[in-house]
């Protein structure tokens, strides 16, 4: 069976403040890239509320704002390619981003404005919901360590261009740990497209299809094929 090339770490320009592509064209120009899949992981941060979702709304309208880019992308993709909904979240006691996997739409709601929780509140919110937790990107400067313990895994491969996010520490803190590793591309413009993903021996077509294949195969050592830079 061919291999299913996921991407793990995607923006919209719908819904974060940074994102300099459309939903729509970033699942066509995945289509072409190969890819059979993405995780749509726009900001879920201060930054997005102070600039895209007005804070004196309902809460449940607050999330409809956010969910707008992954909607556009689920509208765009058709029955032949997949998506995902997860989340970039910054909480606001530190700088640090966590890529969150599992992701629905009625945990968004249910659990209410996240930014004021911290990291052990919301990976104990997150678990009883059937998400998981990886710190992206770990080892860029302005990065806070954590302790392993606390996390399902990190990204130990990010793609961006022009981010030195030190991926080889990554790598090296993950397997020192057995953390989980993924790897994305981090994409918010045309130059960020398909420097990253997983590459998963079986299709992956819900969030549970996702969560059950990240704690299996990739919960040991992991190593990066470098065609797409992907997990493998």
């Amino acid at each position: 069976m061919k291999p299913f090339l996921m991407e793990m770490h995607l923006h919209t320009s719908e819904s974060s403040n940074c994102g300099r592509v459309s939903a729509a064209d970033a699942v066509r120009l995945y289509k072409e890239a190969g890819y059979d899949g993405i995780v749509v992981t726009d900001h879920y941060s201060s930054g997005t509320f102070k600039r895209k979702i007005p804070r004196d709304i309902p809460y449940k309208d607050q999330v409809e704002i956010y969910l707008k880019g992954y909607r556009a992308a689920l509208k765009a993709a058709g029955d032949d390619f997949t998506v995902l909904l997860g989340m970039e979240l910054s909480l606001n006691e530190n700088d640090n981003d966590y890529l969150v996997y599992g992701v629905t739409e009625e945990f968004l709601i249910k659990a209410g404005y996240l930014l004021d929780l911290s990291l052990e509140e919301f990976v104990e919110l997150a678990h009883a919901n059937g998400c998981l937790v990886y710190q992206a990107h770990p080892f860029r400067k302005y990065m806070t360590v954590t302790k392993p313990e606390l996390l399902d895994g990190i990204e130990v491969y990010n793609g961006c261009p022009g981010s030195n996010s030190n991926n080889e520490f990554s790598m090296m803190w993950a397997n020192k740990y057995g953390l989980r590793g993924v790897s994305g591309s981090d994409f918010h413009q045309l130059k960020d497209l398909a420097y990253g993903g997983i590459s998963f021996p079986e299709p992956i077509k819900t969030n549970e299809d996702l969560v059950r294949a990240l704690k299996g195969k990739y919960s040991l050592r992991v190593t990066i094929d470098p065609k797409y830079n992907c997990v493998i």
